[in-house]
This record gives structure tokens, C-alpha cells and sequence, in this order.
């Protein structure tokens, strides 16, 4: 059994005055410098999470400073595989099925006349005619269908393309930042071994885990986490958007179903909002296609995330983070409330983190407590003696 650590006593004068005058100065700080200090921040979550795998390398007898270039090399190589990959994908779906949607609102049919829209339009006006619901949609859609042409939609298709080729030049604009996250990761990643010395000599882990390690472990369960999460919630929505495309309830859907769930995985990373983003896709696509179809497409992604929420999240992210779900919340809007989504991406993995070094802490600090039976302090109180009672004057008859 480990032995109990050091314990450093906090007085209570420290609670009442220091803590707070820290608790500002620290509000104060990030506020002025919050911009170097989310780099930082981020080059050392970096630099934890790819510690382990350059622990590794040194064990095997590879000298730290490679381990950190092969380490780096092969996280970039498998990052720009992935984007690749994903884009690839997204693009050639993306034209794919705008070719589809041009096709459903442009072509006639050579018997009736009528293009795939306005056939479903005609039909779902008749379905409303039967049940009594004096509805006129006919005459609005055909009005907007046929404004509706190749040329448009291929436009609407080339803004959308333009408009990702010009948040990629953004993103390129951000360049120095990235390449600032990476020089002060690999800076870390060589003096990790400095740091945990430094710290182990300071705070020693006194036979438990060092604090740098139970970092490590904190910030690798939560990727865990969410990587298992992504891919659950992305493989249910492309096999669910597969079925509901082979068994017709929405149309070429089996067509697609690799792109929606992509998108379903990637989006998941976002946290709260994310699920509800990566249902506007399908829905779209459901709604242009077949509009009754849609309504099978909102089941579908309602049945995911009530599974999600009272069965995957619980069981996978609870082991990643051991927070409190108000916590997390709170967590989430403050990280965009100081620098905006990214703020937001940062904000769990540095409370996984922030977790690990309170549970480290914790065991070494100790609050003085202020409970009412403390220790009694003698006061000296001077006490006057009573003064005689005034003469009593005595008068004869």
C-alpha cells in the first residue's frame, strides 16, 4: 500500500483573502494574454497525449529527439490521411448526389410531363385532398420548382465548392498559429522528462502515480472516449440511412449512407450541438427527394440520440471524464464564452485533465477548516471591582 504524501495546510487567512485575489488575477490574466495561453494550452495537451508513445520509443532504445520527430511525423502523416480521405469522400458524394437532387427537379418524365418533384408534390396534395386538410401546395411548389434549374443548382453546387475552397484559405491564414501549437509541443515533448522531474521532486508521487502520467492517462481515456463514441453514433446513422435507402422509405439514401455517417462521426466531436447538426444533411437531402421521407429520416436520427443519451454516452464518456454533467455544461459554455469554438473543443480534454491534477493535489492539500469547535484562544479581560453603594442619610422625626 502506497504511503500517504505530504500534506500542505492552506490557513484560513490564505482562503479568505489569497484565493479570491487569485481567482481575479487569473480571470485578469486570461483576458489579456487569453490568446498565447490557448496555444500553450493546447501545445500541452498535445504534448501530454503524444508523451506515452515517445516513452515507448526511448524504452525501446531510440533517443528521445527522434521519438519526437517519428512520433510527430507519423500524427501529421495520419492527420493529412484522414482530411484527404474525408474530403475526397465528402466532395465526390456531395456532386454525386447535387446531380441527383438537379435530376429529381429538372427532368421530365416522357409520359406525363412532369418531373420527379412535381409527380411528389401532385401526390402528396392528393394525400391531403383525401384526409380532408384543405391545404393548396401544389400551385406554391410547382412555382418554386420551376424556378428551380440545372444552371441554379449546379451554382448553388459551385458556391457551396468555392465556399470550401475559401474557408481553406482561412484556415490557411492560421498557419503561424498551428505551426507556433507545434513548436512549443515538440519544446515539451524534449523536456518532458525535465518537467517530471521537476515536479516529482517537488510533489513526489510518494508510491502512487506522478502527476504527469495521470494527465496522460486522464487525456488518453477521454480520446478513447470519443473516438468510440464517434464511431458508434456514425456507423448507426450510415447503417440506419442504408436501410431506410434499400427498403425505399428514402430514396438513392443507400447511395449516401457512407457520407452521412462520416459526417455523423466528425460532427459528434462537437459537443451538445454536434448531434443535432449532423441530422440537417440527411434531412435536406430527405426532403428534396421525397418530402413524407423526411419524417422517417427525424425518427431515425431521434431513436440514435435517445439510444446515445441514455445508453452510449453514460457507459463511454462517463469513464473518460468522472464529471459531473452540470460541470461539463458550465465547462463547455466557458470555454466558449473565452475563445469562441475552439474554446469549446479544448474545454473537455482540459477538464479531463484539470480532474487528474485536483485528484493529485487533493491528496497533498489540505484547507484549514472552519468549523465552530476549533481551538479556544485565551483573551485577557480586565476586570473593575463594584464600587460602594452611595450613604444612606438618616433624618429624625
Amino acid at each position: 500500500m502506497a504511503e500517504p504524501g505530504p500534506t500542505i495546510q492552506i490557513p484560513r487567512w490564505v482562503q479568505l483573502v489569497g484565493l479570491p485575489v487569485l481567482a481575479v488575477l487569473a480571470y485578469l490574466l486570461a483576458s489579456t494574454l487569453g490568446h498565447a495561453l490557448f496555444l500553450f494550452l493546447t501545445a500541452s495537451l498535445i504534448a501530454f497525449l503524444l508523451n506515452p508513445l515517445v516513452r515507448a520509443l526511448e524504452q525501446s532504445r531510440v533517443p528521445r529527439g527522434v521519438g519526437v520527430a517519428i512520433v510527430f511525423l507519423t500524427f501529421a502523416a495520419a492527420v493529412v490521411v484522414a482530411v484527404v480521405g474525408i474530403t475526397t469522400v465528402v466532395v465526390d458524394q456531395t456532386r454525386s448526389a447535387a446531380e441527383r437532387i438537379d435530376a429529381y427537379v429538372t427532368e421530365e418524365n416522357g409520359q406525363t410531363g412532369l418531373t420527379g418533384a412535381e409527380r411528389d408534390v401532385d401526390r402528396f396534395q392528393a394525400w391531403l385532398d383525401r384526409r380532408g386538410i384543405h391545404v393548396e401546395i401544389r400551385e406554391r411548389a410547382n412555382e418554386w420548382l420551376d424556378s428551380l434549374s440545372a444552371g441554379e443548382i449546379s451554382g448553388y453546387t459551385q458556391d457551396a465548392i468555392s465556399f470550401a475552397q475559401g474557408a481553406a484559405k482561412s484556415i490557411v491564414l492560421l498557419l503561424f498559429s498551428i505551426v507556433l501549437i507545434i513548436v512549443i509541443s515538440i519544446y515539451m515533448l524534449l523536456d518532458m522528462p525535465r518537467l517530471e522531474v521537476m515536479i516529482d521532486r517537488r510533489f513526489p508521487p510518494s508510491g502512487g502515480v506522478p502527476l504527469t502520467q495521470r494527465i496522460e492517462s486522464a487525456l488518453a481515456g477521454y480520446v478513447r472516449g470519443q473516438v468510440l463514441l464517434s464511431t458508434i453514433i456514425g456507423a448507426s446513422a450510415g447503417v440506419g440511412m442504408w436501410l431506410l435507402g434499400v427498403t425505399g422509405l428514402v430514396p438513392g439514401a443507400e447511395r449516401y449512407a457512407l457520407l452521412f455517417g462520416l459526417w455523423t462521426a466528425v460532427i459528434e466531436v462537437i459537443p451538445y450541438i454536434g448531434p443535432w447538426l449532423s441530422a440537417i444533411p440527411p434531412a435536406i437531402y430527405a426532403l428534396v427527394v421525397d418530402p413524407v421521407s423526411v419524417l422517417w429520416v427525424i425518427g431515425l436520427f431521434v431513436f440514435i440520440y435517445q439510444v446515445e443519451g441514455h445508453v452510449v454516452v453514460p457507459n463511454v464518456m462517463a469513464n473518460a471524464l468522472r464529471l459531473h454533467p452540470l460541470l461539463v455544461i458550465f465547462g463547455l459554455l466557458a470555454g466558449g464564452e473565452l475563445y469562441g469554438l475552439p474554446g469549446v473543443f479544448v474545454a473537455l480534454p482540459t477538464m479531463a485533465a484539470a480532474r487528474a491534477i485536483w485528484e493529485f493535489f487533493s491528496e497533498r492539500i489540505e484547507l484549514q477548516k472552519w468549523e465552530d469547535g476549533g481551538e479556544e484562544l485565551p483573551v485577557e479581560v480586565e476586570v473593575e471591582a463594584p464600587s460602594p453603594p452611595p450613604p444612606r442619610v438618616i433624618r429624625g422625626g
